[in-house]
């Protein structure tokens, strides 16, 4: 595909961190280009490399750094949005551009849960993209990636549910402080230590999981019925959430059977051949001190997960230990896949 022919692309939100994510990987992308960037009104009217505190270790794009920022209102070019805004403010913003006639893929929590609204792993669920038919929106939309955590926790879970069926799923998460957004502008007292709350965190890793695997019906989503407990806990890691996970299965299975699930694990991202893709959404590793944030967050362009310490477990069935980026494959990497998916399906 040539630039003639590059799909047009705005970012809401781009100065912050999800949106500074989201110009590193949109920068040279073979579909999408960035044309517009839309961030607050203290921004607005600026170039993009005077009003962004770049803190990504790649450069900014010369090109980008050069674009003036405008603010989050309905009268850009592109029709393409990739939402980036914080919580406070996103809801609103979102649904008045999809009733404008723009798609918003967004990586905001507003409208994950919306009945009508795809919560979208495009490995699990892409059939859930019929939800968009349900919108009244006209030709806008609202397409939605999961929590942070949830992405890595999914992917890992469906080749099980899909081959040996789930009953009950406990997580404890060691979550990235990139997770808690702009270095600049969040305090956190993480130097020696561990904080064992992340505000809203938990529930939505508790709920999310269950639409996501759930049945698409003529109306909406029917959520998949088993359980899950989740704790979460911020830790001095700069990226790549690490989570200890409990499952208890429905059917009787083996630890080499769930290693064959993880591993012939494909969908129809890597049918398609999708940009974003990885080769492999789970990359398992029988190293008994892996995975490691360090070592295995890049893993396939930063998009796979990573499992390993699979092993029985004298309370549930199995526990294993999985991480994957929470800045890539947890928000703007995900959302850009998503993008993909609709374009490939020819809703983009």
């Amino acid at each position: 595909m040539t630039n003639k022919m590059k799909i047009p692309v705005a970012i809401l939100g781009a100065t912050g961190s999800v949106g500074q994510k989201f110009v590193e990987l949109l920068t040279n992308h073979p579909w999408f280009e960035i044309k517009e960037l839309c961030a607050s009104d203290k921004s607005a009217g600026k170039k993009y490399i005077d009003a962004v505190d770049w803190f990504l270790s790649s450069p900014l794009d010369d090109r980008v750094g050069e674009i003036i920022v405008q603010k989050c209102e309905r009268v850009l070019e592109s029709k393409v949005v990739f939402s980036g805004l914080d919580s406070s403010v996103a809801g609103k913003i979102e649904t008045e551009f999809a009733k404008a006639g723009y798609k918003v893929i967004s990586n905001s929590k507003n409208h994950r849960m919306d009945e009508d609204v795809p919560l979208l792993i495009p490995e699990v669920n892409p059939d859930h993209l019929d939800l968009i038919k349900k919108q009244k929106y006209g030709g806008g939309c609202i397409v939605t990636n999961p929590n942070c955590s949830v992405i890595g926790l999914v992917l890992a879970l469906k080749p099980l549910l899909d081959n040996f069926g789930l009953e009950a799923v406990n997580v404890v998460t060691m979550q990235a402080v990139s997770g808690a957004g702009h270095p600049s502008v969040v305090n956190l007292d993480i130097e020696d230590n561990v904080i064992p709350l992340i505000k809203g965190e938990e529930p939505k890793v508790e709920i999310e999981p269950l639409k996501i695997l759930g049945k698409l019906n003529k109306k909406k989503v029917s959520f998949i019925n088993f359980k899950i407990s989740a704790q979460c806990n911020r830790v001095n890691v700069t990226d790549g959430h690490t989570e200890c996970v409990q499952v208890k299965l429905k059917k009787k299975t083996s630890v080499e059977k769930i290693k064959k699930a993880w591993q012939e694990y494909s969908s129809e991202p890597q049918k398609l051949k999708l940009p974003s893709a990885p080769l492999k959404p789970i990359h398992f590793s029988n190293e008994e001190s892996f995975p490691q944030p360090k070592h295995h967050r890049n893993n396939d362009k930063g998009m796979a997960v990573s499992v390993g310490r699979l092993r029985n477990d004298s309370i549930f069935d199995y526990r294993f230990v999985i991480m994957s980026h929470n800045t890539v494959r947890g928000a703007a990497g995900g959302a850009i896949l998503c993008a993909e998916l609709m374009k490939a399906k020819g809703i983009i």
